[in-house]
């Protein structure tokens, strides 16, 4: 039975291992392979007024690290750069052919992509351009061929924290292109905003230097220097008719970290990107016009998925695998993260065009999906991505092998145990008050990794319970136990408990905040 000071110390442990605790602490430039002599190609072509492109991706992290590296040459007043976000639906992912042919470019610099762009650095070097890749994917065994490479991930680098995402590689390329044109009193600390969306966003490991720059990013974005954030807040306060003050982890993760992601879902990311660097309030509250309808698209397109989804799930697969034709690419990761939690094991949703089947794949817990599907890339044209996420593509004929493959590999694995890592115990109803609540907020943020910690809650008497919602999907509970009572919210509830019964709870503890007053509340994760 956990009290406060149990919690505490199993928290604590999470980052005995750590050894970047604080931003003094983070390696420097030149500690990150390939850095330098990126650094030294890109300076030269500044120097000689190039033009140069910054190849991103669409999702978040390839926005914020597109945006990252734009600011850099702005700053520093480079004019002859141009920035590109392929749109998922016209030019499909990363650096290819025809980007390569469409852009006036004497170099190309990726960010968030590249490390399989084998056909494109073929092209690069055919049309003689010369071409820096910065990404952070797990890379095949053969290299593509670049002037320039930079990849934590690379067999090579000795990188002393490898778990980053695309918009830190982008970071530390300007770190070292600093030091190269010997900017000695550039801030790189205002990056650390756009850091932390992205690091949330690709289910970074919130562990050691990670944690440190959300951190720090979230101070960052509380500062309100972008006019993005500004309108963010601006835009989620008008339904209490003030606007919002600050930000928390919890907002990176569900509010600000969607919006961002949603225009490369259902349109096109450079709506996101021109977001981030808005000059001003006025043309920020115009993009995020934009993109809060894309958003509004999405919600809509995703639970419709969603929906017809669960309704093909086995509940013997270890592994959920589902697939229709023409299903929207922009959402299918998103319902591959919902599935994977509803069903606790890993899940992958495949959209069929034709002859190809798109797939985006969501882990569970610390499970490796990437190692999932690289045993069984036989059945596969193409994948690629990190431990918690990742992108494949195969044939449909060969879908349903694959689903076979995928399950026979995991047959030993188990989920229902994975997906609780987060349990840290049976805690004491006396102790769940809001010295609990200072405590776990203390070991913020909470992501992969470093879950927000589950508590069980035992013999709870059910003295309330009613629906909530517009669709009453959800339940808000008042619990008692030990003569204590608890406000309490199940979201998309899958069991609902009379009143008067007792049951058992698995829970996390979160603040809720109404006509200006707080209370804690237990947020229901599962009714045992």
């Amino acid at each position: 039975m956990l009290d406060k000071i149990a919690v505490a110390k199993l928290l604590s442990q999470r980052f005995a291992s750590d050894k970047h605790t604080s931003l003094s602490q983070l390696p420097l430039p030149h500690t990150m392979s390939g850095a330098k002599k990126a650094a030294s190609i890109i300076a030269a072509s500044i120097k000689n007024n190039e033009k140069i492109a910054i190849v991103g991706d669409y999702d978040c992290d390839g926005v914020c690290s597109s945006a990252i590296l734009d600011e850099f040459f702005c700053d520093i007043g480079y004019k002859n750069h141009k920035v590109k976000i392929p749109n998922r639906f016209k030019d499909g992912y990363g650096l290819n052919e025809s980007i390569v042919s469409e852009l006036d470019a004497e170099l190309i610099i990726t960010v968030d992509n590249g490390i399989t762009a084998f056909e494109a650095a073929n092209e690069c070097k055919k049309r003689g351009i010369k071409l820096v890749i910065t990404d952070h994917h797990m890379p095949l065994d053969e290299l593509p061929h670049a002037d320039g490479l930079v990849d934590p991930q690379c067999k090579d680098n000795e990188f002393a924290f490898k778990e980053i995402c695309g918009a830190q590689v982008a970071w530390y390329l300007v770190a070292a292109l600093k030091d190269e044109l010997g900017l000695v009193g550039y801030e790189l600390g205002k990056f650390t905003d756009l850091l932390a969306l992205a690091i949330i966003a690709d289910m970074m490991e919130l562990k050691d230097m990670n944690r440190v720059l959300v951190r720090a990013g979230l101070r960052q974005i509380n500062s309100f220097a972008r006019p993005c954030f500004r309108a963010i807040a601006r835009l989620s306060g008008k339904e209490s008719f003030a606007f919002k003050e600050s930000f928390t982890f919890d907002d990176i993760s569900f509010l600000i970290t969607p919006l961002i992601n949603s225009a490369g879902r259902m349109d096109d990311a450079t709506v996101s990107f021109e977001f981030l660097r808005s000059r001003d309030l006025r043309c920020a509250e115009g993009l995020l016009a934009k993109i809060s309808e894309c958003n509004a698209v999405r919600k809509e397109r995703e639970k419709e998925l969603f929906e017809l989804c669960a309704k093909s799930v086995s509940e013997n697969d270890k592994v959920v695998v589902v697939w229709g034709e023409g299903w929207h690419e922009g959402v299918i990761g998103i319902v591959a993260s919902r599935l994977a939690r509803l069903y606790k094991r890993p899940a992958i949703v495949f959209s069929i065009d034709g002859q190809r089947a798109k797939g985006s794949a969501r882990s569970v817990g610390k499970f490796d999906i990437l190692a999932l599907i690289s045993s069984c890339e036989s059945f596969l044209s193409s994948f690629g991505g990190h431990k918690g996420a990742a992108g494949l593509v195969a044939k449909p004929c060969k879908l349903a092998q694959l689903k076979t493959a995928l399950n026979e590999a995991c047959s030993n694995v188990d989920f229902n145990q994975i997906s609780h890592d987060d349990l840290l115990g049976d805690i004491k109803a006396d102790c769940v008050d809001s010295e609990l609540m200072d405590i776990i907020d203390s070991f913020a943020p909470y992501g992969s990794k470093n879950p927000k910690p589950v508590f069980a809650l035992r013999c709870a008497l059910v003295v309330g319970v009613n629906t909530i919602g517009s669709e009453g999907l959800h339940l808000r509970l008042v619990l008692k136990a030990d003569n204590r009572c608890f406000e309490a919210v199940y979201f998309n509830f899958e069991k609902r408990p009379a009143m008067g019964v007792r049951i058992d709870v698995l829970f996390t503890l979160g603040r809720n905040y109404f006509r200006g007053q707080e209370s804690l509340q237990l947020i229901i994760q599962e009714i045992l």
